[in-house]
């Protein structure tokens, strides 16, 4: 049953990131809204209204069929212009950012409700319209139904103010970058506080020999139901190692987890209904993909087309808070049952690779920049002063300040840049109390 319930879970989380869910179901709302007043005209709403509050009640059948045929029409023009303006916006995000954050866009559901809304709004008028006919008398007309159209017409107005605001500020990279920033903040806060590190290194067991388990679905693996993995575990007597980090793009009959015991048909099914799989990736269900799409944003700003250190220099702090909340994360994750017994086992990143692939693409592009180097050792040197650092990690930081170092000695020919650059050295050296390759570095 938790299975079953995990899959209506994923399928939901995939849903919900098309940009035609929410407006698909505030259309069918419009629709049922209509036939609901046109149900309550036949039971003499309308009447009603005449004789106790007649000022409230439109009792002209040309005047509401204008009322209404103005109101679609211009409706429609709002609902082109609003979703021209989405394009135009996913259009320049891609240009000018970084393709990557599309799906992050598309998903925002403030823009879904505004476009949603103007949908409902013009199915309901189109139903009332068909509803009047010339030869009504005020009695016959849907008056009431009429003044609930032009209520929820004014609304469209207001809302439209709202969107024109709304996608003003959307478009705007600190804005985009914020948002990036803070969905891989949240997420990895929830994995520090989720998994039980500290307890489960030890104990969990050796999987060499484990029975694999492979996957018959394509896809990017989006997220992993921890919960229907434990409930799993404790059915089946089990231990469960994923063998397949978080956002990594699998091919079918490629091993995603190893098991302990043999496992059935029946229970193997059971154990990959609990992994979700999708074709883009979503900040909100893996916050490695906030780290490369910073990253990408810096890079992309940093190239001729581009010519936006500024923004990149944004990135690099943004990517600096972010690596600060990683360093309280150990490389390995667990889960354990209610015994406080390992029992599930997570392939994740480790910060190595991490560190890595984050800056060696920002090694390549600004080596040549003294602005952006000084930017990117100054937020290692920051990293380095993290009361937080777990053993072993510093080394790692260092090593990548030594590359940094390295390539900016080979692309800058300008003695007095290449001190510039050198003298952040100096401070990572004066809090570096064991002895690693950095300080043999000169600018000779």
């Amino acid at each position: 049953m938790l299975q079953f319930v995990t899959k209506i879970k994923l399928l939901f989380n995939n849903l919900t990131g098309k940009i035609g869910f929410y407006p698909s179901l505030f259309a069918f709302g419009g629709l049922c809204l209509g036939f609901i007043m046109l149900y309550a005209e036949s039971q003499g709403i309308s009447k009603f209204l005449i004789k106790n509050a007649p000022k409230l009640v439109i009792n002209d059948a040309d005047t509401a069929r204008t009322l209404l045929s103005t109101f679609i029409g211009g409706i429609i023009s709002l609902m082109v212009f609003s979703f021209s303006m989405v394009m135009i916006l996913l259009n320049q995000a891609s240009n000018n950012y970084s393709p990557r954050i599309l799906p992050g866009l598309i998903s925002n559901k403030r823009h879904q409700y505004v476009l949603g809304y103007y949908i409902a709004t013009l199915i309901y008028s189109i139903l009332v319209l068909l509803s009047i006919k010339p030869t009504d008398n005020k009695y016959q007309l849907p008056g009431f139904s009429v003044l609930i159209g032009i209520i929820l017409s004014m609304l469209v107005l207001a809302l439209f103010i709202y969107f024109i605001h709304s996608i003003s500020e959307a478009i705007q990279i600190n804005k985009i970058i914020e948002t990036i920033y803070q969905k891989a903040k949240t997420r990895l806060s929830e994995l520090i506080n989720q998994t039980d590190d500290e307890y489960s290194r030890e104990d969990f067991p050796d999987s060499s020999n484990w029975k694999t388990v492979r996957i018959d679905e394509t896809g990017y693996l989006q997220t992993i139901a921890t919960g229907a993995l434990l409930e799993f575990c404790k059915e089946a007597d089990c231990k469960i190692e994923i063998l397949v980090a978080k956002g990594t793009f699998i091919l079918k009959n490629v091993p995603i987890a190893k098991c302990d015991i043999d496992l059935d048909d029946k229970q193997r099914d059971q154990l990959l209904t609990c992994f979700g799989f999708s074709r883009s990736e979503i900040v909100t269900h893996n916050y490695i993909l906030g780290f490369k799409q910073l990253t990408e944003i810096a890079i992309k700003a940093m190239s001729p087309g581009i010519n936006d250190p500024g923004t990149a220099i944004t990135c690099i702090d943004y990517l600096s808070e972010l690596f600060a909340l990683r360093l309280c994360k150990e490389d390995f994750s667990y889960f354990n049952n209610e015994d406080q017994q390992a029992v599930i086992s997570l392939r994740t990143i480790n910060f190595k690779e991490l560190i890595y692939f984050v800056f060696a693409p920002l090694r390549v592009y600004c080596k040549h920049d003294i602005i952006m180097l000084h930017k990117i050792l100054t937020a290692l040197f920051f990293l380095l002063q993290s009361d937080s650092v777990i053993e072993g990690y510093k080394e790692i930081i260092i090593g990548e300040a030594n590359m940094i170092l390295n390539d900016a000695k080979e692309a800058i020919s300008n003695k007095n840049d290449l001190d510039a650059v050198f003298a952040i050295r100096e401070k990572i050296v004066a809090i570096n109390t064991t002895d690693l390759s950095l300080t043999t570095l000169s600018t000779d």
